[in-house]
């Protein structure tokens, strides 16, 4: 009996012994040394939404996950890739979910006119409650 309760006590306190982060990737803090290079991926960072976090862009969030964001877009602003295509390269590995800045892909099209659709037929139901009421 007392060997199950060690070897229970052993399994639940393995996770208190592991290692809980890796070393910061190398360009999550860093700035980039050309100022015209650090604001493009600045200004990438702030449209980009943090995995974990999930209600802060990766320039504000202090995950991990958003910290190697942070250095794959500023060794790739540096390599000389546009913001466009690190922004299409985010989307196709993490999904729509990753950007702020809405898509506006065919399949979405009902689901932007949803609102207006509703509205209209609001009105149309308002309209014809009104004429009633005045008969």
């Amino acid at each position: 009996m007392k060997a199950l309760l060690a070897l229970l006590l052993a399994f639940a306190a393995a996770p208190a012994l592991a290692q809980t982060a890796l070393p910061p990737a190398p360009w999550a803090d860093r700035q980039i040394p050309d100022a015209r290079q650090e604001r493009a991926a600045k200004a990438l960072m702030e449209t980009i939404r943090c995995l974990t976090c999930q209600s802060q862009s990766i320039a504000d969030s202090n995950a991990s996950m958003a910290a190697d964001m942070r250095s794959q877009i500023r060794e790739r602003i540096m390599a000389g890739e546009r913001p466009e295509a690190i922004r299409a390269w985010l989307v196709a590995r993490y999904g729509d979910w990753v950007s702020y800045a809405p898509s506006a892909d065919p399949i979405l099209w009902p689901l932007w006119a949803a609102p207006l659709v509703l509205l209209a037929l609001g009105l149309v139901l308002m309209r014809g409650r009104i004429r009633r009421s005045r008969s």
